[in-house]
């Protein structure tokens, strides 16, 4: 199994929370981290913004990454979502073992 992080960002903590609930529940995801606030400073529709946000950290398998990218799009609020993979390229055999015991 190729373990990996995906990182998404969220509007607030209430939409992070939506959302990792819809991905752990749907077994997307063995657990999701939600960091309730960062500054996210950003070109935007041609200007540079600056928005309060929630990120997200989901723990999952390479394979999963389609569907819950997928997934994260339906139930987002945004027009274009963050959602990107980073691949675990070491860690403990156990944890990683739980990540696929718990995910489709």
């Amino acid at each position: 199994m190729k373990g990996c992080f995906v990182y998404i960002t969220a509007s607030d903590r209430d939409e992070a929370r939506r959302l990792a609930y819809a991905l752990v529940e749907s077994r997307l995801a063995a657990c999701v981290n939600v960091f309730d606030r960062m500054t996210s400073v950003y070109r935007w529709e041609g200007a540079v913004q600056e928005s309060d946000e929630a990120v997200l950290i989901a723990k999952t398998r390479e394979e999963l990454v389609p569907a819950l990218t997928e997934k994260i799009q339906e139930l987002h609020s945004y027009d274009c979502p963050c959602v990107v993979a980073l691949p675990l390229t070491g860690g403990s055999d156990e944890f990683l073992a739980w990540i696929a015991a718990e995910t489709e």
